[in-house]
Order: structure tokens, then sequence, then C-alpha cells
């Protein structure tokens, strides 16, 4: 991304209407339902990707947008999950093709009944924020799911679906791509082998080009 007044203004508002958008989508699943929160989630994401300025679709792919590739609600993937103490402390660091090098901190991990184990990291720099990728066993192959993984949560971006107790919401429904999937000049850290599942997951969003 070019490192402009004008290129940070959009990322700043882009990321505060992700922000307002997840924040409406935790309201709609406490007072309707889980699956009119994902179809409120999917309407939100299609605008940005359409029409905001910051969106990672050049111009001629926003032109003939027609909404991100993205799987029915399936209630079986949404889980409330404890965060146990397995490989707690642990440090991942990411090398980006533009950002340098990401570190994270482990909280733990979250198990997913009939899905699998997944990592719980932490961003370990300035703002914080609560980190759960994915890369599932669909990834890469023909109407599957984007080769390098997706992101659930990455909070320090709005992506925050809340807890209840001291479980965390992991809904599977909401996975979606990070940016480099359809621009590379976006750094986007990448699933670790902790973060990576046998299980096919055709849930979420899907991977197509535009």
């Amino acid at each position: 991304m070019m490192p402009t007044a004008t290129a940070a203004l959009q990322i700043a508002d882009w990321r505060q209407q992700v922000f307002d958008l997840y924040a409406q989508v935790r309201d709609s699943a406490r007072s309707d339902s889980p699956s009119a929160a994902h179809a409120l989630w999917r309407a939100g994401r299609d605008r940005l990707f359409a029409t905001h300025p910051a969106s990672p679709l050049d111009a001629s792919a926003a032109a003939s947008f027609n909404g991100l590739a993205v799987a029915g609600y399936q209630p079986d993937y949404r889980f409330e999950a404890v965060i146990d103490d397995d490989g707690v402390g642990e440090e991942m660091t990411v090398p980006t093709g533009t950002d340098g090098t990401v570190a994270f901190q482990r909280l733990g991990t979250v198990g997913l009944d009939g899905v699998g184990r997944l990592a719980l990291w932490r961003l370990a720099s300035y703002g914080g924020g609560l980190f759960l990728p994915l890369r599932d066993g669909s990834a890469g192959q023909t109407g599957g799911t984007y080769g390098g993984g997706r992101y659930v949560l990455d909070t320090v971006k709005g992506s925050h679906l809340g807890v209840v107790g001291d479980r965390l919401v992991v809904d599977l429904n909401f996975a979606y791509n990070p940016s480099c999937a359809y621009d590379e000049a976006w750094a986007c850290p990448l699933p670790g082998p902790d973060n990576r599942l046998d299980t096919e997951l055709r849930v979420g969003e899907l991977y197509s080009t535009y």
C-alpha cells in the first residue's frame, strides 16, 4: 500500500466500519440469532468490498463484483470454547512482505468438538488483540478455501465475536480470507502448524478470484 495520508485515512475508515459491523453482529447474535448475524456480516462485507476505497479489490474487480463466496450458515460450527493452557507462553514470529516480522504470544488452545484444536494467539506488540487463524483440509482445492488460510478472529482489527462468561465465541461460519488473498500488497500473517487442520471446513468464506 502507498504510505500516503489519503490511503491511511481510508484504511482507518475501513477498520472503523469493520469494528462497527462486528458490534452489530454480536448484538444480532444475542437478540435475534447467529444465522441472522451471519447474514448481516455477509451483506456488510460485500458492501465494503464493492464500494470502499480501501477495498482489497482493484477497480476492475470491484466493478464486476457480485459478492464474496460465502457458504450458508451451519449452526454446528458455532462454539463457546474454553481456552486451555496447552502451549501457553509459546512465541511465534511471522515474517510478512510489507510489515516486517510480526510477533505473537500463545494464550492457549481452543478445542472445537468434531473439528480439532487451534492455538489462540495474542499480538505481542502495540494494540494487542486476540488472533485465531485457521487453515483447513480444503485449502487450495477447487471449491475450497484460500490456500494460505483464513482468519476467524483478529480483534485488533475489529473481528471479534464476543465472549460468554469465560468462554470465547468461535464461529467458523465467520472465517474470512485475509486481504492478501485479493491483493498481495497487503501483509497477512498466515496460520502456522498449530492452526492447521486436516478436516475440510467448507464453511465461512470460500476462495474465489475476482
